[in-house]
């Protein structure tokens, strides 16, 4: 584990997934997690885990701190404090660089390339050099293929539709065959059968290769195709459990009925403080 100093760097199954992480590993472990932007702190003293080999959603309102808490865990945000532990390494450590496959909310290609001219380039940075030429070829092709691109290998990616060009994002992130995928609101903008097809297909990168997937949402309907889920508000933790344990704890029939729950529990302990009403564990 890292021990960040103040102001440091580091840091197919069915859409209703089951959840069996009783004795599995943790891919990301987090104590007491902050984060300042500015003079702004963003991430609260967070305490969480992230099983390995599952898909762990974290979902909350625009603004809550996803995108700086997954900033967090590859490595690229600054003046982050706390513990924080990514695949057994400090996050951040050079060691993680290829280990971790990171999708951001826009499309990170180049729109004048072909799909496999983009992962041409990127895999070159992967695997330079030509003693690396077959590796990269393998893994160009295996990564079209693995997001059902095949057909659209000589588009230029600026033709593709939204759905197309997320998948060519998450082909990027895949070549180097990652353990960790941390993908920031991939379906965001995308139609109900897009959707559908992308969380099949991490559901089938997770099942067959145990690669861990973080997948941040503000839609609460995709915490059902989640294993485990994260929900945070304001920079902090509300709830860590499973879709199903969350709402059986909260007496709801939805999660997004349960996070409204926590969402007006937190509300009302922080305007009736000292009434000893504690903030609820996390299960494991």
């Amino acid at each position: 584990m890292v021990n960040y100093p103040t102001g440091a760097t580091g840091a197919t199954e069915p859409a209703h997934a089951a959840d069996n992480t009783t004795d599995t590993a943790a891919a990301v472990t987090a104590h007491s997690l902050t984060a300042v932007r500015g003079e702004r702190t963003v991430l609260r003293g967070l305490d969480f885990t992230v099983p390995a080999g599952r898909i762990t959603g974290l979902l909350g309102p625009s603004g809550c701190g996803k995108t700086t808490l997954m900033r967090a865990i590859v490595g690229t945000q600054a003046k982050v404090g706390g513990t924080l532990q990514v695949l057994g390494r400090p996050a951040g450590d050079p060691d993680l660089r290829s280990r971790i496959g990171y999708v951001t909310q826009d499309p990170s290609v180049y729109d004048d390339l072909t799909v496999r001219q983009n992962l041409d380039y990127f895999a070159a940075v992967l695997y330079p050099g030509r003693a690396h030429r077959h590796d990269r070829r393998t893994a160009v092709d295996r990564a079209i293929t693995d997001v059902d691109l095949t057909s659209h290998a000589d588009a230029l990616a600026g033709r593709l539709s939204g759905g197309q060009r997320s998948r060519v994002s998450l082909a990027v992130a895949l070549l180097g065959t990652p353990e960790l995928l941390v993908l920031d609101e991939p379906t965001v903008g995308l139609d109900p059968v897009l959707r559908r097809d992308l969380w099949n297909l991490f559901h089938q990168i997770a099942a067959d290769r145990g690669t861990t997937l973080l997948v941040s949402s503000h839609v609460m309907d995709e915490a059902e195709r989640c294993h485990r889920l994260l929900l945070m508000r304001e920079g902090e933790i509300l709830a860590e459990d499973t879709p199903e344990a969350l709402r059986h704890r909260n007496d709801t029939a939805t999660v997004e009925e349960a996070f409204l729950h926590l969402v007006d529990a937190a509300a009302a302990r922080a305007a009736h403080p000292g009434t000893g009403h504690a903030p609820e564990e996390p299960r494991s």
